[in-house]
């Protein structure tokens, strides 16, 4: 019998030098902040590269050509969503309930420049939104959870991309229980045991019964 197929490896992703600019001063702002509130785990510039920007910027061959709007849920200390934002011009919706990391999103936004970017400091339940065309989220919930979320949000025909570690078969079983949608996995570049979901066609399977 063979094998269950591979995920499909990402491309490299192509920054212009001005993004590049935008990340190294994203990177010397969230050192800063870390100082005072928790953004990231292991503050050592090297490991928040390949540990959190590398992982939020491969996201980025994944997203759909045209420019529609991105909602980021559970944004944190900026990944993947400002850091999306910081490679793109597309409008960016950064949503985080911390009032605290809320604040240095905002600042940081302003800082780099990003005026695409909106900062709600509110739960996702809370958020009003025009439907928008992306919708990602990195290590906040269970895909079930996600995938509720994104089928309120999302406008006709958008994509849900959603980095998930070793957990992404388990999650997608469990989910299709309750949910129907097209699903594409696409192995990691940072981590040998993560796998990207870029998720379409999103619908409540009572909906259909």
């Amino acid at each position: 019998m063979p094998g269950r197929p591979l995920p499909a490896p990402l491309p490299e992703p192509r920054l212009d030098a001005a993004a590049l600019r935008r990340l190294d001063a994203f990177l010397d702002l969230l050192l800063r902040w870390n100082a005072r509130i928790n953004l990231v785990a292991d503050a050592a510039p090297e490991a928040i590269r390949t540990r959190h920007l590398a992982d939020s910027l491969q996201l980025l061959s994944l997203l759909p050509d045209d420019a529609t709007a991105l909602a980021d849920l559970g944004s944190g200390g900026g990944f993947p969503g400002l850091v999306l934002a910081a490679a793109t011009d597309r409008p960016v919706h950064l949503v985080e309930s911390d009032h605290r990391k809320a604040a240095f999103l905002t600042e940081a936004a302003a800082r780099l420049g990003l005026r695409h970017v909106r900062v709600h400091a509110t739960r996702i339940e809370n958020l009003r939104l025009p439907p928008v065309g992306v919708v990602t989220a990195r290590a906040l919930a269970p895909l079930s959870v996600l995938l509720g979320h994104a089928s309120r949000l999302l406008a006709p025909g958008g994509t849900a991309i959603f980095p998930k570690g070793r957990t992404a078969s388990a999650e997608l079983t469990a989910a299709s229980v309750e949910w129907t949608f097209r699903a594409e996995q696409f192995a990691s570049r940072t981590d040998p045991e993560a796998t990207i979901l870029r998720i379409h066609d999103i619908r409540c399977s009572a909906a259909d019964a």
